[in-house]
């Protein structure tokens, strides 16, 4: 997944994260806590950047020897999401999907998302942007603020109720 744009929900107020299929033509916009959305705003840690919380993480790993490779969003249960952070060797610990998510952007590392999330509430990307990504970004952004103003976490709940 790549993270598409970062947003807020008109009508909660609340951060929004839509992150798209690098290979395909789904999305899966992921409601943040307003502290890793700020993280997330300032996107992938640069040279001479000021360390931000987050940004702890990767050295501390590295100074222990391992390695985190990747972020997943495994699960959605009751319209919330839930993350690990997958390391070398396989080891997983699982995290807050908004702490995850603003450490994957930070270290530019990979983010994956379950399939079964992405058949259940994956949106195509083209509902979203009828355009594409050639429309200029103020039509772009028009056309998902509708979308984004008619969502609400609880449409990520079970699709069967």
């Amino acid at each position: 997944m790549r993270m598409l744009r970062l947003i807020v929900h008109a009508r909660t107020r609340e951060p929004v994260l839509l992150l798209g299929e690098i290979d395909g033509e789904r999305c899966l916009p992921v409601f943040l806590r307003p502290a890793q959305a700020e993280v997330i705003a300032f996107g992938p840690r640069g040279e001479g950047d000021p360390p931000l919380t987050q940004d702890l993480i990767g050295p501390v790993v590295r100074g222990l020897g391992r390695s985190l490779d990747r972020v997943e969003i495994t699960e959605l249960r009751d319209g919330l999401f839930s993350a690990d952070l997958v390391f070398d060797q396989g080891t997983r610990i699982a995290a807050r999907p908004s702490d995850a998510l603003a450490v994957a952007v930070r270290d530019g590392l990979p983010i994956g998302v379950d399939d079964e999330i992405l058949d259940e509430v994956g949106q195509p990307v083209a509902e979203l942007f009828p355009h594409g990504g050639d429309a200029p970004p103020a039509e772009q952004l028009r056309e998902f603020r509708q979308f984004i103003d008619e969502v609400s976490p609880e449409d990520f709940g079970d699709a069967s109720g």
